[in-house]
Protein backbone atom coordinates (compact mmCIF):
# COMPACT_ATOMS: atom_id res chain seq x y z
CA UNK A 1 0.00 0.00 0.00
CA UNK A 2 1.41 3.25 -1.00
CA UNK A 3 2.58 5.77 1.59
CA UNK A 4 1.18 8.74 -0.08
CA UNK A 5 -2.55 9.32 -0.45
CA UNK A 6 -3.68 8.37 -3.89
CA UNK A 7 -6.85 8.92 -6.28
CA UNK A 8 -7.56 5.98 -8.69
CA UNK A 9 -8.76 6.39 -12.73
CA UNK A 10 -10.88 3.67 -13.95
CA UNK A 11 -10.61 3.13 -17.67
CA UNK A 12 -13.70 0.94 -19.21
CA UNK A 13 -14.94 -0.44 -22.23
CA UNK A 14 -18.34 -2.13 -21.77
CA UNK A 15 -19.01 -3.27 -25.56
CA UNK A 16 -22.10 -1.10 -26.08
CA UNK A 17 -22.64 0.28 -29.70
CA UNK A 18 -21.45 4.06 -28.25
CA UNK A 19 -18.59 2.88 -27.13
CA UNK A 20 -17.81 1.00 -30.37
CA UNK A 21 -18.59 3.95 -32.29
CA UNK A 22 -16.01 5.70 -30.41
CA UNK A 23 -13.40 2.60 -30.55
CA UNK A 24 -13.61 2.48 -34.54
CA UNK A 25 -12.14 6.31 -34.04
CA UNK A 26 -9.56 6.12 -31.37
CA UNK A 27 -8.09 3.03 -31.93
CA UNK A 28 -7.84 2.87 -27.83
CA UNK A 29 -9.20 0.05 -25.89
CA UNK A 30 -11.01 1.99 -23.37
CA UNK A 31 -12.98 4.49 -23.58
CA UNK A 32 -14.73 5.67 -20.42
CA UNK A 33 -13.14 7.28 -17.62
CA UNK A 34 -14.04 7.96 -13.73
CA UNK A 35 -12.04 8.89 -11.18
CA UNK A 36 -12.15 7.72 -7.58
CA UNK A 37 -10.79 7.97 -3.85
CA UNK A 38 -10.85 4.20 -2.92
CA UNK A 39 -8.98 1.45 -4.12
CA UNK A 40 -12.17 -0.73 -3.88
CA UNK A 41 -13.84 1.56 -6.72
CA UNK A 42 -16.68 1.32 -4.28
CA UNK A 43 -17.80 5.60 -5.04
CA UNK A 44 -16.64 6.77 -8.81
CA UNK A 45 -17.34 9.72 -10.54
CA UNK A 46 -17.67 10.41 -14.06
CA UNK A 47 -20.16 12.38 -16.76
CA UNK A 48 -21.60 9.12 -18.61
CA UNK A 49 -25.54 7.59 -18.54
CA UNK A 50 -27.24 8.69 -15.68
CA UNK A 51 -30.24 5.66 -16.70
CA UNK A 52 -28.47 2.51 -17.64
CA UNK A 53 -31.36 1.57 -20.17
CA UNK A 54 -31.35 5.28 -21.53
CA UNK A 55 -27.73 6.40 -23.41
CA UNK A 56 -29.33 9.67 -24.56
CA UNK A 57 -29.65 10.67 -21.05
CA UNK A 58 -26.26 11.56 -20.03
CA UNK A 59 -24.47 13.73 -17.20
CA UNK A 60 -22.51 14.09 -13.78
CA UNK A 61 -22.95 10.34 -12.34
CA UNK A 62 -21.55 8.73 -9.03
CA UNK A 63 -20.76 4.85 -10.39
CA UNK A 64 -20.41 1.43 -8.63
CA UNK A 65 -19.12 -1.69 -10.21
CA UNK A 66 -22.23 -3.89 -8.92
CA UNK A 67 -24.83 -1.25 -9.65
CA UNK A 68 -26.02 0.96 -12.79
CA UNK A 69 -24.30 0.74 -16.23
CA UNK A 70 -21.74 -1.51 -15.29
CA UNK A 71 -24.21 -4.20 -13.63
CA UNK A 72 -25.71 -4.33 -17.34
CA UNK A 73 -22.65 -4.51 -19.34
CA UNK A 74 -20.80 -7.86 -17.29
CA UNK A 75 -18.21 -8.21 -19.57
CA UNK A 76 -16.64 -4.74 -19.18
CA UNK A 77 -12.57 -4.62 -19.50
CA UNK A 78 -10.77 -1.75 -17.75
CA UNK A 79 -7.81 -0.41 -16.46
CA UNK A 80 -6.81 0.68 -12.98
CA UNK A 81 -4.85 2.90 -12.38
CA UNK A 82 -3.14 4.73 -9.35
CA UNK A 83 -2.41 8.58 -9.01
CA UNK A 84 0.06 9.82 -5.89
CA UNK A 85 -1.24 13.12 -4.49
CA UNK A 86 -0.94 14.70 -1.17
CA UNK A 87 -3.32 15.20 1.62
CA UNK A 88 -4.52 19.08 0.59
CA UNK A 89 -5.28 17.59 -3.30
CA UNK A 90 -7.26 15.03 -1.79
CA UNK A 91 -9.22 18.05 0.35
CA UNK A 92 -9.59 20.21 -2.80
CA UNK A 93 -10.79 17.01 -5.02
CA UNK A 94 -13.60 16.47 -3.09
CA UNK A 95 -14.44 19.77 -2.28
CA UNK A 96 -14.82 20.51 -6.28
CA UNK A 97 -16.83 16.95 -6.40
CA UNK A 98 -19.10 18.29 -4.10
CA UNK A 99 -20.24 20.77 -6.10
CA UNK A 100 -20.66 18.84 -8.67
CA UNK A 101 -22.74 16.58 -6.11
CA UNK A 102 -24.74 19.10 -5.39
CA UNK A 103 -25.19 20.56 -8.42
CA UNK A 104 -25.90 17.66 -10.33
CA UNK A 105 -29.09 18.44 -12.27
CA UNK A 106 -27.54 21.25 -13.73
CA UNK A 107 -24.62 18.95 -15.34
CA UNK A 108 -25.59 17.67 -19.00
CA UNK A 109 -23.47 15.14 -21.38
CA UNK A 110 -21.09 17.02 -23.42
CA UNK A 111 -21.62 14.90 -26.53
CA UNK A 112 -20.29 17.55 -28.78
CA UNK A 113 -17.13 18.46 -26.65
CA UNK A 114 -16.32 14.21 -28.18
CA UNK A 115 -16.57 16.01 -31.68
CA UNK A 116 -14.22 18.77 -30.35
CA UNK A 117 -11.60 15.89 -30.02
CA UNK A 118 -11.70 14.39 -33.52
CA UNK A 119 -11.25 18.12 -34.48
CA UNK A 120 -8.59 18.78 -32.63
CA UNK A 121 -10.43 21.63 -31.30
CA UNK A 122 -12.36 22.07 -27.90
CA UNK A 123 -15.72 22.40 -27.63
CA UNK A 124 -16.88 23.57 -24.13
CA UNK A 125 -20.10 24.68 -22.68
CA UNK A 126 -20.86 25.79 -19.16
CA UNK A 127 -22.23 22.89 -16.96
CA UNK A 128 -21.22 20.16 -19.74
CA UNK A 129 -18.47 17.66 -19.63
CA UNK A 130 -17.61 14.02 -21.32
CA UNK A 131 -16.08 11.85 -18.57
CA UNK A 132 -12.57 12.34 -19.96
CA UNK A 133 -12.88 16.28 -19.72
CA UNK A 134 -14.69 15.74 -16.36
CA UNK A 135 -11.45 13.75 -14.42
CA UNK A 136 -9.18 16.10 -15.94
CA UNK A 137 -11.33 18.93 -14.60
CA UNK A 138 -11.22 17.84 -11.27
CA UNK A 139 -7.75 17.10 -11.14
CA UNK A 140 -6.43 20.37 -12.36
CA UNK A 141 -9.06 22.40 -10.15
CA UNK A 142 -7.18 20.47 -7.32
CA UNK A 143 -3.54 21.39 -8.47
CA UNK A 144 -2.77 18.63 -10.54
CA UNK A 145 -2.52 19.42 -14.33
CA UNK A 146 -1.33 16.18 -15.65
CA UNK A 147 -1.22 18.00 -19.64
CA UNK A 148 -0.71 21.10 -21.38
CA UNK A 149 -3.60 20.84 -22.88
CA UNK A 150 -7.15 21.91 -21.96
CA UNK A 151 -9.53 19.09 -20.84
CA UNK A 152 -11.79 19.42 -23.30
CA UNK A 153 -8.96 17.58 -25.51
CA UNK A 154 -8.02 14.59 -23.18
CA UNK A 155 -9.03 11.21 -23.82
CA UNK A 156 -9.46 8.35 -21.80
CA UNK A 157 -6.12 7.27 -23.88
CA UNK A 158 -4.33 9.91 -22.72
CA UNK A 159 -4.72 8.91 -19.17
CA UNK A 160 -3.60 5.38 -19.93
CA UNK A 161 -0.36 6.86 -21.67
CA UNK A 162 0.94 9.30 -18.60
CA UNK A 163 3.81 8.52 -16.82
CA UNK A 164 2.53 9.61 -13.46
CA UNK A 165 -0.61 7.01 -13.41
CA UNK A 166 0.34 3.01 -11.95
CA UNK A 167 -0.56 0.39 -13.28
CA UNK A 168 -2.79 -1.86 -10.36
CA UNK A 169 -4.83 -3.94 -12.42
CA UNK A 170 -6.13 -4.39 -16.07
CA UNK A 171 -8.67 -7.25 -17.15
CA UNK A 172 -12.36 -7.83 -16.51
CA UNK A 173 -13.88 -5.31 -14.05
CA UNK A 174 -15.93 -7.97 -12.38
CA UNK A 175 -12.70 -9.98 -11.60
CA UNK A 176 -11.19 -7.30 -10.25
CA UNK A 177 -10.05 -7.46 -6.23
CA UNK A 178 -8.27 -4.70 -4.55
CA UNK A 179 -5.68 -5.88 -3.19
CA UNK A 180 -3.05 -3.69 -1.18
Amino acid sequence: MSAKPCVYILLTNTGTLFTKSIQSYTKAPYNHASISFNRELTEMYSFGRKNPNNPLNGGFVKEDIWTGTYSKYPDTTCVIYELQVTPRQIERMKRVLQFFIKNEKKYMYNLLGILGITLHEPIEFSNSYFCSQFVAEVLNRSGIPLWDKLPALITPDDFRQHEQLRLLYEGRLFDYEAIP
